[in-house]
């Protein structure tokens, strides 16, 4: 079987990920052209790999498999929807797009086309999670009441002036934005059942930016349970941490990262602790090499979505993962600039550029 083609879009911080999860695949993909409005970023990260400046030229001349896209997000929209009307299939970070409207579409040209898109929703790829989504759909923790989620994901002065689109409405957005999308997708996806509304707000308490860097919401399920969401760069950067819980009538299920450890706390009925019931779970499905998949997560979301692509089957974190995500998120700021409940998903476009001017 010939190797899948892939270029990156975008020779930033991430993009390194991206080269080191390409490289766990070598059997199966290969990198073979960078794209990034700086020569100097591109031959950075892989010098001896061809360079283009222009990514609609890179697409059409190197005609590859997959897309990676890890410029800023406000140009996610344009760059997905040249590279799917052009037979390539997508890694997209999050968020999707910065507007619900451009999220759906981006989702609905992937139905049209055939194109697989795999989401940069790194946390459903953790070790044990699917495991647990699994447990939890099929009843074994019983009835799910809530859950929480928070996102304390320091940044100082230094992260946001490394670049000026960092931190903007039109290119960036806030703490939930960047930060904690991926976790509100995930906490979304766990309890299993869709939101209905929101309840958002936002501030600025430290960074100077344009968009918040605490954001705090609450969100309703179409069953009744709740999902409440705290995301921040407030925090210190010395001490980053990410960590969702899983309410239900027979047990409690805490997972999350703290200076890059895992943590772990899956509580049955009678109070009884299954760490171990699940870590043994993991080995035996995946090997116990699966158990350092937190270490870099894109490993895991290129091996998927090369699956999903030979077998024809839709990436864990997929196109419509990326529209809902979006689609809250945008809730949650609509929310936060109205003072009021909105309902989801939003019946009529809401962006990110609709905030400027939020904090003025």
């Amino acid at each position: 079987m010939e190797k899948l083609r892939i270029i990156i879009i975008g020779c930033g911080r991430v993009a390194v990920k991206h080269m080191k999860a390409i490289s766990k695949n070598s059997d199966r993909a290969e990198l073979v052209a960078l794209v990034d409005v700086s020569e100097e970023a591109a031959k950075r990260l892989s010098p001896d790999t061809p360079y283009y400046k222009d990514y609609k030229q890179a697409i059409t001349e190197v005609k590859p498999d997959i897309v990676a896209v890890t410029v800023p997000s406000g140009l996610h929209y344009e760059i997905a929807r040249f590279a799917m009307e052009n037979g390539c299939h997508l890694l997209l970070e999050k968020p999707m797009t910065m507007s619900s409207d451009q999220s759906r579409q981006i989702y609905e040209l992937s139905l049209k086309t055939g194109r697989k898109i795999a989401m940069g929703h790194i946390y459903r790829y953790f070790p044990i999670v699917g495991l647990v989504r699994e447990d939890i759909r099929e009843g074994r923790f019983g009835k799910v009441t809530h859950g929480s989620i928070y996102v304390r994901w320091g940044h100082g002065d230094d992260y946001y002036g490394s670049a000026s689109w960092r931190g903007t409405w039109k290119s960036d957005g806030g703490a939930l934005m960047n930060q904690t999308i991926h976790a509100i997708d995930l906490l979304v996806w766990l309890m299993g059942s869709k939101p209905v509304s929101c309840v958002g707000m936002i501030s600025q308490r430290r960074a100077n930016i344009e968009a918040e860097d605490l954001g705090m919401a609450v969100i309703r399920m179409d069953d009744g349970s709740l999902a409440s969401v705290e995301g921040t760069t407030c925090t210190s950067d010395k001490d980053k941490a990410a960590e969702f819980s899983v309410f239900c009538e027979n047990g409690v299920i805490s997972m999350g990262i703290r200076q890059g450890k895992p943590k772990l706390n899956i509580v049955g009925r009678s109070g009884k602790k299954l760490n171990l019931h699940y870590v043994l779970r993991q080995i035996k499905k995946g090997g116990l090499k699966s158990l350092l998949g937190a270490l870099n997560p894109h490993t895991a979301i290129y091996t998927d979505l090369i699956d999903s692509i030979d077998n024809d089957h839709q990436p864990v974190a997929d196109a419509y993962s990326g529209y809902t995500s979006v689609d809250n998120l945008m809730g949650i700021y609509k929310s936060s600039k109205l003072g009021e409940e909105v309902r989801l998903p939003l019946d009529e476009d809401f962006s990110s550029i609709d905030m400027e001017g939020y904090f003025k």
